[in-house]
């Protein structure tokens, strides 16, 4: 992850984060991805609820370049998946 010193990271527009009160700075792809792996840490110890993570996650997908899945599609492929047993 590249490294986001103090100075550079107070220069950083809000629309840079994907927490609340400027957390999880989400400049970069290694960013991104700490953001994600950091707020599913949180939703586990229970310091952060499911919403907020979910926030933090599309942010961060935003990022990293991915779509939200499509559930149609997510179920059509587990099914196949499934009647290839």
């Amino acid at each position: 992850m590249a490294k986001l010193s103090s100075a550079s990271r107070d220069k950083l527009p809000k629309g840079e984060f994907a927490g609340p009160d400027r957390s999880y700075p989400v400049p970069d792809k290694s960013h991104a991805a700490n953001a994600k792996a950091r707020a599913t840490q949180a939703v586990k110890a229970g310091r952060m609820s499911e919403g907020e993570k979910s926030k933090i996650d599309a942010k961060a997908n935003k990022v990293l370049g991915k779509s939200k899945a499509d559930p149609k599609k997510v179920g059509a492929r587990l099914a196949t998946y499934k009647s290839g047993y």
